[in-house]
């Protein structure tokens, strides 16, 4: 697609700060549905180009950019979301921080690969409150796993006659995350309930040794509903599991590894699937003990049974039917 003018926004939790690359005009507004109105408005009557023509360049800052997001698909206007580690790395050495001068640099970030991006769309309501939902259970599970460590180590120390509060309190505690847990998963039956296309995914994923419901949504979720991503290895990548090679010239002969940048929510997930394939699944269980027999590194061979999850989850996606495990009908 053919963009002759970018511009570029940096968002924060009250203002945004535009600039438009071809007139190098900046003006602040208000991080509301009214400032964006009047951002758009702004952007019309003072860029050398017609709207179809400009690209809105934004990083991604979770909650404070969904609104922008929101409108400007609304809108029809083309936008895509930058990571800000992208956009930093590539405009070289730069000293010291003013959200004037991100956003310039955010708008010539988007004027130099304008030929490169491809314009992003807003995720569905029904992404956003899997994502959100998501994201509240996670926050209830690791308060309600820091309460049963706390209550076992307590246990083992002191008398439940002495210190009957503090730890009928914990035990109390404890009851009511795991209802609000239980309320949660509820709602996001029924949220994957009301979308026709995202509610038969868990069932394709979870046909797969080793993969559970929590993280079959997880992966809805961040691919949104499978359409963010193209291929496995895309979303491997992503996820930090992809292997890359660590070679130049040579002087440097790394091992091949997988990147620091990463997910790692998604990496982690991908981490204990593997683990629970290996011992549920006997395809992959003889595949582990193979390559380690053969002196592979086991983090190594783990890695690989990521990737081959991934494989099969994108494939039972795509064609729309369960996996099938072969191996257990084999003579």
């Amino acid at each position: 697609m053919k963009f002759n003018d970018t511009v570029g926004i940096d968002v924060s939790k009250l203002t945004l700060d535009v600039c438009i690359h071809s007139t190098q005009l900046h003006d602040v507004f208000e991080n509301s549905k009214k400032g964006i109105k009047q951002m758009i408005k702004w952007i019309l009557k003072n860029s050398n180009h017609p709207i179809d023509q400009i690209l809105f360049v934004f990083e991604h800052t979770g909650l404070y950019s969904e609104l922008i997001t929101d409108i400007l698909s609304q809108e029809g206007i083309l936008f895509t979301v930058v990571s800000g580690l992208e956009i930093k790395r590539s405009l070289g050495l730069v000293r010291g921080k003013d959200d004037k001068a991100d956003a310039f640099n955010i708008a010539l970030y988007g004027y130099r690969l304008r030929d490169e991006i491809t314009p992003c769309k807003a995720p569905s309501e029904s992404i956003k409150k899997i994502k959100k939902l998501l994201s509240l259970r996670d926050r209830f599970v690791r308060q309600r796993a820091g309460y049963k460590s706390s209550l076992k180590e307590q246990k083992a120390i002191v008398k439940h006659k002495d210190y009957k509060l503090l730890l009928d309190v914990q035990v109390k505690a404890i009851s009511f995350l795991t209802k609000q847990i239980s309320l949660i998963e509820n709602e996001l039956d029924q949220v994957l309930k009301e979308n026709e296309e995202l509610d038969k995914l868990p069932q394709l994923i979870t046909s797969i040794k080793g993969i559970g419901k929590q993280t079959s949504l997880f992966l809805i979720a961040y691919t949104e509903g499978f359409t963010k991503f193209k291929s496995a290895r895309k979303f491997a990548s992503y996820c930090g599991v992809a292997p890359f090679p660590n070679r130049s010239g040579t002087s440097i002969r790394g091992k091949t590894k997988v990147s620091n940048l990463a997910n790692k929510k998604i990496k982690s997930l991908l981490d204990m699937c593997a683990k629970t394939a290996i011992q549920s699944n006997l395809e992959m269980k003889i595949y582990y003990d193979r390559k380690v027999e053969l002196g592979k590194p086991k983090m190594s061979v783990i890695n690989v049974v990521r990737n081959k999850l991934l494989t099969r989850i994108f494939a039972v996606v795509k064609r729309q039917t369960p996996f099938v495990d072969i191996k257990k009908y084999a003579a």
